[in-house]
């Protein structure tokens, strides 16, 4: 299966996949939602506990949920924690994704995000725009809200802005815009761009559950991959100014 016909088929799992238990689960053991998000909570329960390190909430699709896996602490959000641990710069993972969101639900579930406070926010959104055919300038400009709200409560944040495709038989002038809004939204607001997160992951029979839609636990490793030299580098900066002198 091509690339590109893996990431339509994911795209529309994406947006269609039910909120069934476990599709969108955060928290240590896993927070089932029905159709609301639940409480933010800690990626897995060391990191819950944990003391030290920046509040990293991840806001994202079922990507982010860790739709159909065997539970939350398998999903790339806890999975870059454990890479920031290994790298000597642990962070306290919070999970908020929710299966089927865009980037309208993003900035519409904001202020709930936004209660508690943050040091980084990484945002997964904007396929399920792209398989509904949204106006790419629609789905930029919500972007830019959830950017800039999050920046207008809490100044110091840093925000990690994920580049995600549109399916190919939108046409290639609507992909080629869709594509340019994460860069170009990145650029004008500031936030970090991370990469398409599903680079080496789409595609891949090994790394994608049996419906060759949804990653397994290696391909969601693989996702952590690719984001983790953006996260790094921000979390690196947040040690060095709350590290003791």
């Amino acid at each position: 299966m091509s690339r590109r016909v893996w990431s339509l088929l994911s795209l529309c799992a994406l947006a269609c996949a039910p909120d069934a238990p476990g599709a969108a689960r955060v928290g240590d053991r896993g927070t089932d939602v029905p159709g609301a998000p639940a409480e933010p909570q800690a990626a897995s329960q060391e990191n819950a506990a944990a003391p030290r390190g920046p509040r990293v909430v991840f806001m994202g699709t079922s990507l982010t949920a860790g739709l159909g896996l065997p539970g939350p602490e398998d999903a790339w959000p806890a999975r870059l924690a454990e890479l920031a641990d290994s790298a000597g710069l642990p962070l306290q993972a919070v999970n908020a994704g929710v299966s089927g969101d865009t980037s309208a639900g993003g900035l519409r579930r904001l202020e709930w995000i936004l209660r508690e406070p943050l040091d980084v926010l990484v945002v997964e959104l904007g396929a399920n725009d792209g398989l509904r055919g949204q106006d790419p300038d629609a789905t930029a400009d919500n972007l830019r809200r959830i950017v800039r709200g999050t920046r207008e409560r809490y100044p110091g944040a840093r925000v990690l802005l994920c580049a995600m495709e549109a399916p190919p038989n939108m046409g290639d002038a609507y992909t080629e815009r869709f594509r340019a809004i994460f860069p170009e939204v990145a650029r004008e607001t500031g936030a970090e761009l991370v990469p398409f997160l599903l680079d080496g992951v789409a595609g891949i029979p090994a790394l994608n559950q049996d419906d060759g839609m949804h990653p397994t636990p290696e391909g969601h490793r693989r996702m952590a991959a690719n984001a983790w030299p953006s996260l790094e580098s921000v979390v690196r900066a947040w040690w060095a100014e709350h590290s003791p002198t």
